[in-house]
């Protein structure tokens, strides 16, 4: 298994920019839609500048984290001028005019950003976490060491103890839902949508949690085709990628969707039909592996998702 970005000589970790706040309900569709309605460029560079207090109406730590969360997301990204931002393709098809999911209230749209955070390698801890921690379940301390030990090993420089474990804490409560207290109240228990996905789970004891392996109900084939593909565009230039690499390689769907072998040959085997025959699997000669006869365009990897969305409004009118 190849040991994955982290590891290249040429990254760069981020292990902060979130300020401490986990992605929260309608952060994505507010940045977008501040950015969509900016008059100009000069405009854009100020949205999540000092006017942005009172857009979004939250102090200036919460602006910087939505406008992270934005970015690292895939909803917007930082345009070649100084501080500004634009939307991308995926941001429009999922919060632009006639957008999938305004809301984020269909599971597909949870399942893209989720794959925006773990399969990119940009977010430090949450590549890490799903894509090269060895064991199934953890505590909050073990995660800390390790990005540490990473840190160490890769002679990172000016990384922060105080820094990694803020940032272990921010991936832990975007996953895991808080226990409303008095103290924080049910905004807090409730803050971050990706928690509805089940990936991880608090065990009984303090500080103890579980990756959640296995079949994944709520995960559509259309956003796992939307994955593949994306994960092929990286991985290798070849016209075949094999069932072990798809299952097992760092930024693969089956480590950031935490799947088995198995789920993901299940799925493997339904490509064609998925994809209108652009992807096809293949067992030949005891080698199982998925052939592509041509290259496809990303845009076509969106519109493999997209079908998600429209099965889940026929579930929703039957």
């Amino acid at each position: 298994m190849a040991r994955g970005p982290l590891y290249q000589d040429s990254y760069t970790p981020q292990l902060s920019g979130h300020e401490t706040f986990p992605l929260r309900y309608g952060w994505l569709k507010k940045a977008y839609d501040a950015v969509a309605a900016a008059g100009g460029e000069a405009e854009i560079r100020n949205v999540f500048g000092d006017d942005g207090i009172a857009r979004f109406g939250v102090g200036k730590n919460m602006v910087a984290s939505i406008r992270h969360w934005a970015q690292v997301a895939g909803i917007l990204v930082e345009s070649a001028a100084a501080k500004a931002v634009r939307a991308t393709a995926l941001g429009d098809r999922l919060f632009g005019m006639q957008g999938l999911d305004p809301y984020m209230e269909d599971p597909a749209t949870l399942w893209l950003i989720h794959w925006q955070l773990a399969a990119q390698p940009t977010k430090t801890t949450w590549f890490w976490a799903f894509n090269h921690y060895p064991g199934v379940t953890f505590e909050r301390e073990q995660l800390v060491k390790g990005v540490e030990r990473l840190a160490k090993d890769r002679q990172w420089a000016r990384v922060a103890a105080a820094t990694v474990k803020n940032d272990v804490a921010c991936f832990i409560r975007t996953y895991v839902a808080q226990q409303p207290s008095t103290r924080s109240g049910n905004d807090d228990a409730l803050e971050c949508p990706l928690s509805e996905l089940g990936l991880i789970r608090a065990l009984g004891k303090r500080d103890g949690f579980r990756f959640v392996r296995g079949a994944k109900s709520s995960l559509g084939d259309g956003v796992f085709a939307y994955a593949l593909l994306d994960f092929w565009s990286r991985h290798t230039t070849a016209a075949t990628l094999s069932l072990e690499a798809i299952t097992h390689e760092p930024g693969s769907p089956g480590r950031v969707f935490l799947l088995d072998e198995n789920d993901v040959a299940d799925r493997l085997a339904e490509l064609a039909e998925v994809t209108g025959g652009n992807f096809r699997w293949s067992e030949t000669a005891g080698l199982k592996q998925v052939v592509r006869d041509r290259e496809i365009a990303p845009e076509l990897a969106l519109g493999f998702a997209e079908a998600d969305f429209s099965a889940s409004r026929r579930k929703e009118a039957a």
